[in-house]
This record gives C-alpha cells, structure tokens and sequence, in this order.
C-alpha cells in the first residue's frame, strides 16, 4: 500500500538560520586567520538584539560585532520595520576561552593522533531516488526556498517578500518506495504590509502557485517534473498575515534546524548540531564523513540506501563503532555487518585523517548554515577576510567536499562491482 512521507526546510531568514549563519561566519573568519583555531560559538537572536557565546582558543583577534552585522545584512535584515537589523541591532558578546580540560583530549604531540572532540554518534545518509543522493521531500522544500529568496532579491516579479520563510513537501511513495506524485506543498512567507488581508492571501498564493513552482520544477530533471500535478493540495500562508517574523517574531538560535540541515527525517540523526563549530567537533566533521560514505556507496551501486552511523568517545583517536544499514536494498550476497567492516578498512574514521581527507580546516562553513549541509554542489570558490587592523586574506577553499564521489572506484573494487 502507497504511504506519505513530508519534510520540511527554512529559509536563511528563519531565525534559526540566522543564528547558524553568524555562528558559522565566525567559525570561518577564525579559520581564515588562525587554521588550528578551535571553536563552539553560539548565537541567540531576537527583537533587536544578538547574543553571542561559546568558547575559542585561537591566535588571532576577530571584530565579532562587525562579522555579526554583516552576516545579518548579507540575509537582508536592513530596514528597521523588520525590528532587527545588522545596522542598528544590539549585539553582546560572551565568548571566552575554550576549557583546557577539553582541549587536553583533543590536541596530541601528533596530528594524527588528535582524539575526537566529544562522544557521540553521528550518521550520514544517502538514497538514489535524487540525482544528489538526498530525499526528494527535503531537496524540493530547500529548492522552493532557494528559488524565494532568489526572487526577493530579484525584486522583479515578486516585489513584497521578506526575509522568513518555510515549506513543506509531502510526496506519495509506492510500496516499494519509488516516489508516485507530490500530495501537498506548504509555503509560508514573511511579507511587507498589504491594503487588505484577503487581497493579500489571493496575491501571495496565486504568485508561489504561478511563479515560485513553475521556476523550481524547470530546474528539475524530467522525471522528477512528473510528479507535479493540478492535484497537489497547497496550503500557502495558511495562518494568514505573516508581516512580522523573523527573530523580532521569533527567537533563533544555533542548532535547532538539525534535521533541516541533514535529511529530513529519513534516515537517522545523532543529536549533535554542526554550525558554530570546528572540525575536531566529530558532531560536525564525522557526520560530514558517514555523509561522504553513504554517497559513495549508494553511487557505486552497493545499495539503493544506506545509513551509516559512527561513533566517538572524547579524547580517543580510533571510533568506538562503524555501522551500515542498507534496509534490505543491497543487490549481492553481503550483509550490512559484512560491509560495514569492509568501510572501516576503506575510510580513516580518525579525526585527523576525516579533516584532512575532506578539507576540513578552512573557512568553508558559511555555505552549510542554509539550505541544508547535505546535497549541496561541490566546487572552489575565491573568499576575503578582512582583520579589525585593516589586514586582509584572500583563499581558494573547496566547499563540500562530503559531497563529492572520489571513493566510487575504490568501493567497487573493494566490493567487486
């Protein structure tokens, strides 16, 4: 029998997002000037207001208050009827020091003995049913938010949007999980004052129903285009008005968009949020490697899904447990335990050995903190940072470097496929 599965996404001016993307902004500019820096950072925002703490141990010194404020405006908080913006907003710092009680765990006369920055489990995911090796739900709410905020800074054909937003995609999957038609979609968008409620809603929804799909479904492989239909139940700004949002209608903060930022409830997820820090934090940078697995795997053709799961205790270099689950979908004689051992031999699960497999201690992480950390396009991009004392570095980093399928030959050759 067919079944529904929905996930959702928000958008970079959700305040949660915005919270992600200051924290990760200063996870960058540390990084950018001092590689070894070792950061947790998070960030609180509400009306008028920006709180920020954590822990650092670094060499180099950061205007965070600048770094904040520029983040803010980047999203388009810059008029003062949103009731917070990166001109005039309050913004305190808190952040202090990193425990050396922590750090002792972690740092080792070695690089490649480093331990891992906490215990925990993190998991990676991947499924065929996309070109990206994500699920369809969550890749399509995180496509109609991206095509949003292209138009709000179009500022073209759609002309009152704000910053907040989010969607929801609910698809019907057959009995064999093959994905059969779009059941619903949910858009809800800040907007600028309107003469009347009801013109308003008409406005709204007619614009996303006639101007947001149509550009997210072009942009769509042709089978995927299919599963759009006159049938598709759309519930657009069902609440009503939506003028005030935001963090002046609510407060964000750092890692409560963790299943948004991974897969949408498919799979699994250990906890652990990754924005506002480093790479030794294996919350971050060992889900970004059992990402880096499970894609590999699924696009060498040794399941149709995978879940990996790894896991860490603080201040211990080796994992404490690698599992695989292919949910029955493995097309050869092997089971999960089998090849779950087999992944252990193929990929260095050490913390060194992930950072520097995957590039990790670079300034790459403003990108992951919207629109989701996984399924994202892998390329090299030219960034600036600039010091309080004028100082300035140009990089080349490589971003998402999790996503890319540089392990296929040596799965298939491990796997005899």
């Amino acid at each position: 029998m067919s079944y529904l599965f929905t996930s959702e996404s928000v958008s970079e001016g959700h305040p949660d997002k915005v919270a992600d993307q200051i924290s990760d902004a200063l996870v960058d500019n540390f990084l950018a000037f001092d590689a070894n820096s070792k950061v947790a950072c998070e960030t609180l925002v509400t009306t008028g207001q920006v709180v920020l703490a954590g822990e650092v141990k670094s060499t180099t010194y950061l205007d965070v208050q600048k770094i904040a404020r520029d983040t803010i405006n980047k999203i388009g908080y810059t008029k003062g009827a949103y009731m917070f913006d990166g001109h005039s907003c309050g913004i305190f710092s808190a952040i202090h020091e990193q425990s050396e009680d922590i750090n002792r765990g972690v740092d080792r006369a070695s690089k490649e003995e480093q331990g891992a920055g906490d215990q925990g489990m993190m998991f990676g995911y991947a499924t065929n049913e996309t070109e990206n090796f994500m699920p369809l739900a969550l890749d399509l709410s995180h496509r109609i938010l991206i095509e949003l905020a292209n138009l709000r800074r179009e500022n073209k054909e759609i002309t009152y949007l704000r910053p907040d937003s989010k969607s929801q995609v609910t698809i019907e999957y057959s009995d064999d999980n093959i994905p059969q038609r779009i059941d619903a979609i949910v858009v809800s968008t800040q907007h600028d004052e309107f003469d009347t409620d009801d013109r308003m809603l008409a406005k709204i929804r007619k614009d996303i129903i006639n101007i947001v799909i149509p550009r997210v479904v072009a942009k769509l492989p042709e089978h995927i285009q299919v599963l759009f239909n006159d049938d598709i139940t759309y519930h657009i700004n069902p609440t009503g008005k939506f003028v005030i949002g935001g963090p002046h209608g609510d407060t964000g903060l750092t890692g409560r968009k963790i299943i948004v930022d991974t897969y949408g409830g498919k799979g699994a997820h250990g906890g652990g949020a990754f924005s506002g820090k480093d790479p030794s934090k294996v919350d971050r940078s060992a889900a970004y490697a059992a990402r880096h697995i499970a894609k590999n795997l699924v696009a060498a053709g040794v399941a149709d899904e995978i879940l990996v799961q790894v896991s860490y205790a603080i201040g211990v270099v080796e994992p404490t447990s690698i599992f695989v689950d292919t949910f029955g979908t493995c097309p050869f004689n092997m089971t999960d335990g089998e090849i779950a051992k087999e992944v252990s031999k193929l990929f260095d699960m050490r913390p060194a050995a992930i950072e520097e497999r995957l590039k990790l201690r670079a300034p790459i992480y403003s990108e992951t903190a919207a629109y989701g950390h996984m399924g994202r396009k892998n390329e090299t991009v030219t960034k600036v940072f600039e010091q309080p004392n004028g100082e300035s570095v140009t990089l080349s980093v490589e971003l998402f470097t999790w996503e890319k399928l540089d392990y296929v030959d040596k799965v298939k050759q491990a796997f005899g496929l």
